[in-house]
């Protein structure tokens, strides 16, 4: 068999990429899906809608390059994480629109829970602080407002799950069997698995007031999930699943321990890995599961979220129409020497890490009669590089060790005029690999170590290799200044919300 083909579930869009052994991409299929915002804050998925553009993406992937389902391998799945779906087991309908990873309506639930026992009060298990963040506080929201759902969820009818596990149940059957399951670093995300024991923890449930009937089963991110019986690609087993950054971390084959990368997306996402080590962050960063691989202890990985990076181009685009395409963002910018003093703190459902603000929102601040809108494109690249900059710093701090480089992916790295003000505010060269859709990658590698279509990790590294570095090139006294205006511009942005 000569391919590996990985679904990658993200934010925005769904894609079907299929790899060859050396990690190269043969084809791609691809489609946006809608984002639905019922009122501020709030954000919603179609989930039929995304189940329907997997099957064409699929099916698009295959046709443009005439691949035959006997020549793929396996199939790996890599999904938008802490996205919550609730779907009934008999007839395969969602009780309501998944509400997407960065929602905030569950605002009001993290203040009532953090009255009892502050903000770290599950961090100990969970390695999470109390946050809109994750998939329980989400969960338990509809459990709370949807008529019925608690009744059907009590009875084993409703059945929840991140993205991974809707996928896997329809492509393997839906209600004809479809197996409901997910991987450890989706289970991760929930703030309802106890990292240690890697199963749903009952006093968490307890307290989120959710009925472990409807949880899917937890399995090791690479091993056999089923086959799919789906016409898109029938008997080829699902051998591979992974939230997206710690597929992305797969994918950057950040094997070791202390190895770092960040992804560029939606929103960017920094992880190390601690290896088997669990450290639970005291500098506001989060404490997840890097992968597991089949008959082998899990690692774990300190990560930096932070909510809005590529989105803040988009929001240029589609809000104030400055530019026509995200791609046109680089070219804006480089009308300008630099920010002309503007910062751009884009909290536009609070602030991530290392803060945890979810009373923050989105600030523009410095501005005076000489900034345009050349200066404006500058503040929303470089509001990326100094978010990532944060996290970095808290990570040197969690982990007793400085970062020597960081190795990044994702859509943002083909972006030079931010890569190279990346490597400057961090002080640190930043390393482009030859392949940036790592994260599709790291699925279609865990489902290929599945089933032996690779021996080991080793084969694994020899596929990686270096497209572009990074080198600082700014004076110290330059970054200072503009780190002191972003700091002053991120506390403006705290408070906003009653």
């Amino acid at each position: 068999m000569k391919y590996l083909a990985a679904i990658d579930q993200g934010t925005t869009s769904t894609r079907c990429i299929i790899f060859d052994r050396q990690g190269r991409i043969v084809s791609v299929g691809q489609k946006e899906h809608r984002q639905i915002y019922p009122q501020p804050g709030w954000v919603e998925h179609d989930p039929e809608e995304i189940w329907r553009n997997t099957q064409e993406v699929v099916a698009k992937a295959r046709i443009a390059a005439s691949i035959q389902v006997a020549d793929v391998a396996a199939v790996g799945i890599t999904n938008q994480r802490e996205t919550t779906v609730v779907w009934n087991r008999r007839t395969g309908k969602p009780y309501h629109h998944a509400l997407v990873w960065m929602d905030t309506r569950t605002g009001d639930l993290v203040a009532e829970f953090t009255k009892e026992g502050g903000q770290d009060r599950f961090r100990e298990k969970t390695g999470l602080p109390l946050a809109t963040y994750f998939s329980g506080l989400k969960l338990k929201w509809l459990l709370d407002n949807v008529p019925g759902l608690r009744a059907d969820a009590e009875r084993g009818e409703a059945i929840f799950g991140t993205m991974d596990s809707f996928l896997i149940w329809h492509l393997t059957g839906g209600t004809n069997g479809g197996q409901h399951l997910s991987d450890v670093t989706n289970a991760s995300r929930t703030q309802l698995m106890d990292l240690r024991t890697l199963d749903w923890d009952e006093d968490l449930l307890a307290a989120f007031g959710v009925p472990r009937a409807m949880l899917p089963q937890i399995r090791p991110s690479s091993g056999f999930f089923g086959t799919v019986t789906s016409e898109v690609l029938p008997g080829v087993p699902i051998a591979g699943v992974l939230g997206d950054q710690q597929a992305a971390l797969v994918g950057q084959t950040c094997f070791e321990p202390g190895q770092a990368k960040n992804t560029y997306g939606t929103g960017c996402f920094l992880l190390l890995n601690t290896g088997t080590d669990l450290r639970v962050s005291t500098y506001g960063l989060l404490t997840t599961v890097a992968y597991q691989f089949e008959n082998q202890p899990a690692c774990y990985a300190l990560e930096g979220s932070v909510a809005i990076t590529g989105a803040l181009v988009q929001w240029l685009r589609d809000n104030l129409g400055l530019i026509k395409n995200s791609s046109d963002v680089e070219s804006l910018a480089q009308t300008v020497e630099d920010n002309g003093g503007a910062y751009f703190v884009p909290a536009f459902s609070g602030l991530y890490a290392p803060y945890w603000k979810a009373d923050a929102r989105g600030v523009l601040a410095g501005l005076t009669r000489f900034v345009n809108k050349g200066h404006l494109a500058r503040a929303v690249l470089e509001a990326t590089a100094y978010q990532t900059a944060d996290v970095v710093r808290a990570m040197e701090q969690d982990a007793g060790v400085p970062l020597k480089t960081l190795r990044v992916d994702g859509g943002m790295v083909l972006n030079s005029l931010l890569m190279q003000f990346q490597a400057d505010i961090l002080d640190v060269p930043v390393t482009v690999p030859t392949m940036t859709e790592t994260t599709a990658l790291g699925a279609a590698y865990a489902a290929g170590l599945a089933v032996g279509y690779y021996k080991n990790g080793e084969e694994l590294l020899e596929n990686w290799g270096v497209a572009r570095t990074y080198e600082p090139d700014m004076d110290d006294a330059q970054r200072r200044r503009l780190l002191r205006g972003w700091e002053k511009a991120v506390e403006r942005s705290f408070g906003w919300e009653e």
